[in-house]
């Protein structure tokens, strides 16, 4: 595996893998539900984004392609060729069924890009390439002359109006979606290279990842609902400005606000896919030095709250549950890990007087404490009301999703697809396998008393050939198996009573005790066993 991503509700978990296919895991029973993969396509997946409500899939490769899938029945609907791989894209937010994604690719300015034409628009990310009045050179182009880009910094706002695009002067651009307009801007203190871009789920916070090792958390002060018409009327004051430069940075003083600056001063780490819990309240960062498997968790307002060490495997990517206390990462090795809670028991739960004892002590009850009180039964039969009436129909809605509308329509679970077995080459070999079960373990008293005894006679070494005599002669076939099933102290007993009969009746019994020698399968185990001194003799 390459990447990991959660769908909205953390019932499904999918993952782009090197082969350039992608799979989708039940999260609750760690079961794969599906595998989509496109046997003329085996690129490397680098990342992969939900719909909204689950019906599609997009993944990006290395190949410069976006792939779309439809969830439900494993169908490719589109497939988009860019011009440079992609190395993150997500799909539109605002749409239960989306057809327009936001591409970063390597090496170039992020894209939108529309999935059933196959369109593209280019996204400013410096204030000139806007057609604004362009900055002081310096901020604007690099010494080369061509102008700055930062790769993989860039995502939608909660319902898509928005979208927040990083540079590599260490800028925070807010653009609008439907204008591609630059509206605002945000200096980062240091002007550091923006590595990423995180949006919380509730949209009320944005995190950066720098090249300085800090990550910065930002609050939205825009309304997370009608963001493109707030940006717009703050864009539209009739305020007077030195330059059109000052103007957006007043403008994105009105939209976030530093929150908290996260960092390790002692270590100086760089971190890596760093993003919020499900409620926004936590932040983890993974550490981005090599041979490193460990996560930092902090508290939305600053202080650090937990470090997790891994296995010595770099992280390459991380997300975090939308709902539970869950975290999961991909290693560079390809193999992903979850990060759960470890609960210790809560036995005061059960009752609020509970008291948990560390060692057994010597309990004296009270007089009384065990003593029947009908009067307090009967009030307590009062207070019941059973003729109420009772909502079974009524849905409380999960806190954690409380600002998203709920879907009749959405994928929560994935129905499992029964694969049919492969029909085997070779069905007279099974069948022969079987028949030498029910000739060598046929359940009958005998067999088990000579099982019990542990000197039953020797088992048949052929099965074919005790099938093939037993459907020559039906009558012999029985003979052999009683006798195989007799055990010495049968043979003793019968001995004994032979004793009694005439001497004509056993050469009669001795002839045919030697024709089912054959038969047997184990001459010479018959032989030690049953006419050992040829004096065994046997009355059928």
């Amino acid at each position: 595996m390459k990447c990991i991503a959660f769908n909205r509700t953390g019932t499904l978990l999918a993952a782009g893998c090197s082969n350039g296919s992608c799979v989708i895991w039940d999260f609750e029973t760690k079961g794969l539900a599906r595998e989509f993969r496109d046997k003329d396509y085996t690129a490397p997946i680098t990342s992969v984004s939900w719909s909204k409500y689950g019906h599609r899939l997009l993944a990006s490769a290395t190949d410069k392609s976006l792939t779309l899938w439809d969830v439900s029945c494993g169908e490719k609907i589109s497939r988009i060729t860019l011009q440079k791989t992609p190395l993150y894209a997500s799909l539109q937010p605002a749409s239960p069924i989306p057809s327009i994604c936001l591409a970063c690719p390597l090496s170039s300015a992020p894209l939108l890009v529309d999935l059933d034409t196959g369109s593209t628009k280019v996204l400013p990310v410096s204030v000139s390439e806007n057609n604004n009045s362009p900055a002081p050179t310096s901020r604007n182009k690099f010494a080369d002359g061509t102008p700055p880009f930062t790769p993989t910094a860039a995502t939608f706002d909660k319902h898509g109006d928005l979208i927040y695009v990083g540079n590599s002067k260490g800028e925070i651009l807010i653009v609008d979606s439907k204008s591609i307009q630059i509206h605002a801007v945000i200096p980062i203190p240091g002007g550091a290279v923006i590595k990423d871009i995180v949006l919380s789920r509730d949209g009320q916070y944005l995190l950066t990842n720098s090249n300085d090792r800090v990550i910065r958390v930002y609050k939205n002060i825009v309304p997370v609902k009608g963001s493109g018409e707030e940006i717009r009327n703050i864009s539209n004051n009739s305020h007077d400005y030195e330059s059109h430069y000052d103007k957006l940075k007043v403008n994105g003083a009105s939209c976030l606000i530093l929150s908290c600056e996260l960092s390790d001063s002692i270590t100086k780490t760089q971190w890596r896919t760093p993003c919020f819990s499900g409620t926004g309240q936590w932040i983890v960062g993974a550490s981005a030095n090599k041979g490193e498997h460990r996560l930092q968790i902090w508290d939305q307002t600053g202080p650090l709250v937990k470090i997790l060490d891994g296995p010595k495997e770099a992280v390459i990517d991380l997300v975090w549950h939308p709902a539970e206390p869950t975290i999961a990462t991909v290693s560079v090795t390809g193999l992903v890990y979850i990060w759960a809670k470890e609960h210790v028991e809560n036995w005061s739960a059960f009752a609020p007087d509970f008291e948990e004892l560390e060692e057994n002590e010597e309990y004296v009850e009270r007089e009384d404490e065990f003593d029947l009180n009908p009067r307090e039964e009967e009030a307590e039969e009062v207070a019941i009301d059973e003729d109420a009436d009772i909502d079974i129909e009524t849905f409380e809605k999960n806190a954690m999703f409380s600002d998203v509308e709920d879907s009749v329509d959405e994928i929560v679970y994935l129905p499992a697809i029964p694969s049919p077995d492969v029909p085997d080459e070779h069905p007279e070999k099974y069948l022969g396998s079987s028949s030498k079960l029910d000739s060598n373990h046929s359940g009958s008293p005998s067999s088990m008393g000579a099982a019990q005894d542990g000197q039953g006679t020797a088992l048949a070494s052929s099965p074919v050939e005790v099938n093939n005599s037993a459907a020559e002669d039906p009558a012999e076939g029985s003979i052999s198996k009683q006798m195989r099933r007799l055990s010495m102290k049968g043979l003793v007993s019968l001995q004994s009573e032979e004793d009694k009969t005439p001497a004509t009746k056993n050469k009669s019994t001795k002839s045919s005790a030697k024709r089912m020698e054959p038969a047997n399968g184990n001459s010479s185990a018959f032989d030690d066993e049953a006419t050992e001194d040829d004096e065994v003799n046997i009355d059928t």
